[in-house]
């Protein structure tokens, strides 16, 4: 099975994307995120679990001081560059994985690129902040531009679509050509349809079994799902307890041409998604269990241009 190949350019370092399915783990420096409840806040802690993220197959670490779930208030900016800096340039100390900010600040995505992040994850898409677009433009980092009906005050009073996967997909591309507009390369932009942000029950479920209409924009898909509430309302467990549900949306994304995951569980999701590349005869996996010695191969090696 093959599936379709993009070029990821994050400052000057290019990346073949879709061979092997890229985990981005999660590290909330925050107090009120929705699947760790602040476990997180404080910056030692938050960049050991980086750390072991990292160790457990991490691609990409996010790194984010503000939390987006439903109902949610902005943080200011000096708050969440208190959080954010020092986690990020302890991280850059230590490993060698990609950084990414989840902001949608540009002075803290200044901030954090200043301090070694590669990679800014809107989930605004560039809506909450005029400045961010030329912010990414000069860095040379990476953009994942997320679709979000509304605010994360408001993105979950009764949302609606007329056509859910167009709307998403026409947003993203509309997006996608104002970061253009501002001098960000296609291959610099990552695409995301938001899971969660601003979808109905139906809507998520939705988005994880079409997914691969996102492919038309030509840009990676990244997907997050990761312990979010409408596994909660399948599974009727609390977010700490839905890591089988997790791993479920991640094998069918892997089937479906994903090429990054945003997932907390990091180790255990990358277990079922090597193994799921291997029964596909996908990437480091399917090499992997045909290597005749049994010997680990690392599936890294291969992504650098």
């Amino acid at each position: 099975m093959e599936r379709e190949t993009r070029v990821l350019d994050i400052r000057g370092r290019r990346f073949l994307l879709g061979p092997r399915t890229w985990l981005m783990g999660v590290v909330n420096v925050t107090p009120d995120s929705f699947s760790d409840g602040g476990r997180y806040f404080d910056a030692e802690k938050a960049v050991a679990r980086g750390l072991e993220l990292a160790a457990e197959g991490a691609d990409i670490l996010d790194v984010g001081g503000e939390s987006t779930r439903p109902g949610s208030l902005p943080v200011p900016a000096a708050e969440e560059l208190r959080r954010v800096v020092p986690v990020i340039e302890a991280l850059r100390e230590r490993t060698a994985v990609l950084l990414s900010v989840d902001t949608t600040k540009a002075a803290v995505a200044r901030a954090a690129f200043d301090a070694g992040a590669d990679i800014v994850n809107d989930t605004s898409a560039f809506r909450f902040d005029p400045a961010m677009p030329g912010e990414v433009a000069r860095s040379g980092a990476g953009v994942i531009l997320m679709h979000m009906q509304g605010t994360p005050l408001t993105m979950q009073k009764s949302p609606r679509y007329d056509d859910l996967l167009g709307e998403i997909g026409a947003f993203l591309a509309e997006r996608v050509r104002v970061a253009e507009a501002a001098g960000i390369p296609r291959e610099r932009i990552i695409v995301d349809p938001g899971i969660g942000f601003g979808k109905s029950f139906e809507d998520n479920l939705e988005l994880l079994r079409r997914q691969e209409v996102f492919h038309e924009l030509g840009r990676p898909l990244l997907l997050g799902f990761s312990r979010k509430a409408f596994l909660g309302r399948i599974l009727d467990l609390p977010a700490g307890e839905r890591l089988e549900g997790t791993i479920a949306a991640a094998v069918l994304s892997v089937e479906r041409g994903a090429h990054i995951l945003r997932v907390h569980d990091v180790g255990p999701v990358a277990r079922a998604v090597r193994a799921a590349e291997a029964i596909l005869g996908l990437g480091a996996g399917a090499a992997a269990a045909g290597d005749p010695d049994g010997n680990a191969i690392d599936g890294k090696g291969g992504d650098v241009l």
